[in-house]
């Protein structure tokens, strides 16, 4: 096993993964290494195994065959170090999942002290640099129904980063948006990939693929059929699926 000290260990790794729902193969001999920094966008059609990859990532769903490892530890939903390696992961779905009990704030603190066993305090006072860095400061004491969607996405990220994950995981995170909406959500997740925050995103929004990810891997009918930088992907898809993928998108 590589040393931690070694910059080049990958902080994800697919190795031969396979899942399958009854008779359906959703993940087929998935082979991916996602590196430390690295901002990562998976496109492809729907229901080509986009989700279950990033939920077999965090332990979400178990692989049938082959091994998730992160940060150099193996993923198991079973094992007692899972609740450990999910407080480094932050993910963000197509809804948002607010309690609507709690103010913004309280949304925000809320598993840092339960979770970590941060004092409320500290906890309160970085949940406001997080909605600082997520742009809606002034909605600490709101409740998450009196925000617009987009504003709701945004504490579902702050929410997440208050973890202090070493990655995060981002599934379809604007599916759900009015197009208004949107950028404000992907202006949030840009200035985190250009922090150097590891990120792996699951997303339609290929502007946002091009202008921010290090890499697209493209995925059709459970396997990745294509990866490289997006500016040579949109340009110069190889495979006859991705090209027509592209084809769509540009002429959307």
């Amino acid at each position: 096993m590589a040393d931690s000290a070694d910059a080049a260990a990958p902080l994800v790794e697919l190795r031969n993964v396979r899942k399958s729902f009854g008779d359906n193969v959703v993940l087929d001999e998935i082979e991916l290494l996602v590196a430390p920094g690295e901002a990562i966008v998976i496109a492809g059609p729907s229901g080509s195994g986009k989700s279950t990859m990033l939920r077999c990532i965090n332990g979400l769903e178990e692989v049938d065959s082959g091994s998730v490892l992160f940060d150099g530890e193996r993923v198991d939903p079973r094992s007692r170090t899972i609740g450990r390696m999910r407080a480094d992961i932050g993910m963000v779905f197509q809804q948002f999942n607010l309690f609507g009990h709690m103010t913004v704030l309280e949304n925000v603190m809320l598993a840092p002290v339960k979770v970590k066993g941060v004092e409320r305090d500290a906890a309160k006072v970085r949940a406001r640099e997080l909605l600082e860095t997520v742009g809606i400061p002034e909605k600490a004491d709101a409740a998450p129904a009196d925000l617009s969607g987009g504003q709701q996405q945004r504490v579902a990220i702050a929410r997440a980063l208050a973890m202090d994950p070493k990655l995060m995981l981002f599934d379809e995170p604007t599916s759900a948006l009015d197009p208004e909406m949107i950028r404000e959500v992907l202006d949030v997740m840009r200035d985190l990939a250009r922090g150097g925050m590891t990120m792996v995103v699951v997303t339609h929004e290929m502007g946002f693929a091009r202008e921010v990810c290090d890499r697209l891997v493209f995925i059709d009918e459970g396997r990745i059929v294509e990866q490289g930088p997006p500016a040579e992907f949109f340009a110069a898809a190889k495979s006859p699926r991705a090209r027509e993928f592209v084809d769509k998108i540009i002429h959307h």
